[in-house]
């Protein structure tokens, strides 16, 4: 499992116990977050393995989570159970999301330093074996490098017309929203650039 989907020992510890029980559901475990705080906050993000997810599959994955959670008990504390959706900026966590995602733009964080930076922002490129490829900007010129993904720390989508475009497109294709809803938010998002 990597990094990106499950960070400290606790976290991997939870995705190993709740992963299974969204895969048996038919989703894919994005992102988990034990957070801290007084009473401290699990996140999930799920999805279906084609993309999306509904309010009512998050409040079932989460009764299934809850359930074998209870049993498990590996978390001491009294806790709230988050399960949502990745969002229009989501982060990329699956090697497979950087192909997804392949032309939008993106915020990288690497672990370690990477010719003297840690951070890269750019258009995602795909992926090639292991690397994810991202378009940056260097000394003026756009170059295409390769960033192992084991070495990736964070890394998100960064909210663009296109980007919210393209994810009004996949909600109206899914019929979640109608040809007129999304006309109207089409004008708002791309009357000025057209």
């Amino acid at each position: 499992m990597s990094n990106l989907v499950a960070k400290s020992a606790i976290d991997r510890r939870l995705a190993e116990i709740v992963g299974p029980v969204i895969e048996d559901m038919g989703f894919e475990l994005v992102r988990l977050r034990l957070m801290g705080g007084n009473t401290p906050t699990l996140q999930i993000m799920a999805e279906r393995p084609e993309g999306g997810i509904e309010v009512d599959d998050c409040a079932q994955i989460s009764t299934a989570i809850s359930a074998i959670l209870d049993v498990e008990d590996p978390i001491e504390d009294n806790y709230t159970l988050e399960v949502g959706s990745p969002g229009i900026d989501r982060p990329l966590t699956r090697l497979k999301d950087f192909d997804v995602w392949s032309g939008y733009v993106a915020k990288i964080e690497t672990s370690e330093l990477i010719d003297g930076r840690k951070r890269f922002k750019g258009n995602l490129a795909g992926v090639e074996g292991n690397e994810v490829l991202i378009e940056i900007e260097n000394q003026g010129e756009e170059v295409t490098i390769g960033l192992d993904y084991d070495w990736l720390a964070d890394a998100k989508l960064v909210l663009t017309d296109e980007l919210i475009r393209e994810a009004l497109r996949q909600r109206k294709d899914a019929g979640q929203i109608d040809e007129a809803q999304f006309d109207e938010i089409q004008e708002i998002t791309g009357s000025e650039e057209d």
